[in-house]
């Protein structure tokens, strides 16, 4: 008789290299692909000044060519072995990723490791990749949503590094130079500042041993400097399109950081409020009263901080409405506990969602990096089930009377806005 392990037992393991990069590792012998991710652990939010865009602009130049492979033999690699790669800039990270069968394994580290370590960084690149990104800046300008949430983000977080567009402004972008690429590149890029996690039918000892061949020999760059915790703040701001058939609006509060002790009942306040089909916000102004398709809310959590944010889209006619509703589920929930049936579809909601996201190979090496950034230890997917078990209606309306205050609601608009006119009273909660 075989026996396998079962996918409900985490099997990590964890390196540190002798020069302070970091390896983290999920055994998962019952699949067949390994997923890898080199990830750096700053993100757009350290960018200073006239660098707002740097960290992006970085993650797309690695794909431009390095010392052993053009541009072209970059996108053939993984392509040739079946597999994926892909690259993502955050706030507070970047990352470099590959999904491959895992016999492909040290061809895929091999060509992780050639972006992340050896990028040419060469001027004609740079100047061709400067309109890539500006086209991808008039991409996101045509979509009202992404708008409205750069407008709301900016003005919530006014004035420090977690408010500024990750792809950074037509007017730093047409600036970027070498020299500032490298500088910003040898800051950051720095051992103990990386984080290499990988999850699939692997082995430890040889994911430490083809890391160790390749970044081994890169020294130590220091630690980059960390700005500090943003004070959140709450204006109102209306945005006239008139191009736009809809009004789209985002109200927010502050919330806790990620790694925070009451996590768990903030998720399910979240779910409550906005996070699906049955949640309070699309049942009324959806299904009940027919003001809006999309509607729904979401956390937005980082090391220090974090903000619960709501979006609809509506018309222009009901726009107040819409807002005086979202007021009046921030008041109920405030002023009354939610009962035991809506904390059960809560709570079913949130296990099936984590299950079911940790289901991939690719999934699992993410969630490994996010553990050990933010955490620095690792959950157990049982101790993940029972924390959210565990909430209870007391927590849940502790954390609604704690943030959804008059005081702390931010609101931004953007359409066809005409001559309405939104102010604090009209957000008394």
């Amino acid at each position: 008789m075989v026996v396998f392990a079962s996918p409900h037992v985490r099997q990590i393991e964890r390196a540190t290299l002798p020069n302070g990069i970091r390896i983290v590792t999920e055994s998962m012998p019952y699949v067949r692909s390994v997923s890898v991710g080199v990830w750096i652990g700053s993100g757009s939010r350290v960018e200073r000044g006239p660098e707002n865009g740097l960290s992006h602009f970085i993650e797309h130049m690695v794909f431009k060519g390095t010392k052993n492979r053009s541009a072209e033999e970059i996108a053939r690699s993984i392509d040739s072995v079946g597999g994926g790669l892909d690259a993502f800039t955050s706030k507070e990270l970047v990352s470099f990723n590959t999904k491959v069968m895992d016999e492909h394994l040290p061809f895929a580290v091999d060509v992780l490791a050639d972006l992340v370590l050896h990028p040419l960084f060469r001027e004609e690149d740079i100047e061709k990749e400067k309109g890539v990104i500006l086209e991808e800046i008039k991409m996101e300008a045509d979509q009202p949503e992404f708008v409205l949430h750069e407008a709301f983000i900016g003005n919530f977080w006014k004035g420090h590094g977690l408010g500024k567009p990750i792809l950074g402004t037509r007017d730093t972008v047409k600036k970027f130079r070498q020299e500032m690429l490298v500088d910003f590149y040898n800051r950051v890029y720095s051992p103990h500042n990386i984080l290499i996690t990988a999850a699939g039918n692997l082995d430890h000892a040889e994911i430490v041993q083809l890391f160790s061949e390749k970044f081994a020999g890169l020294s130590d760059r220091g630690t980059p400097s960390v700005d500090s915790t943003p004070a959140a703040h709450a204006p109102v701001i209306l945005k006239k399109k008139d191009s736009l058939e809809q009004v789209h609006i985002a109200m927010g509060v502050p919330a806790y950081p990620l790694a925070h002790p009451l996590r768990f009942p903030l998720y399910v306040l979240n779910t409550v409020l906005g996070g699906g089909m049955s949640s309070r916000l699309f049942q009324d102004i959806r299904e009940r009263k027919g003001l809006a398709y999309a509607v729904y809310s979401e956390l937005n959590l980082f090391s220090d901080t974090g903000c619960l944010t709501i979006y609809a889209g509506t018309g222009v006619e009901t726009a107040k409405q819409v807002v005086d509703c979202i007021i009046q589920e921030f008041r109920q929930l405030r002023d009354e506990w939610i009962g035991d049936e809506e904390l059960r579809r809560a709570k079913d909601h949130l296990k099936g969602s984590l299950m079911l996201s940790l289901e991939s190979t690719s999934s699992r090496m993410s969630n490994l990096a996010r553990q050990e950034l933010y955490f620095d230890r690792f959950m157990s997917l049982d101790e993940m089930l029972y924390s959210i078990e565990s909430v209870t209606v007391e927590e849940v309306q502790a954390i609604a009377q704690e943030f959804f205050k008059t005081e702390n609601i931010a609101l931004a608009m953007l359409g066809r806005i005409g001559d309405m006119q939104i102010t604090r009273d009209d957000l008394v909660c």
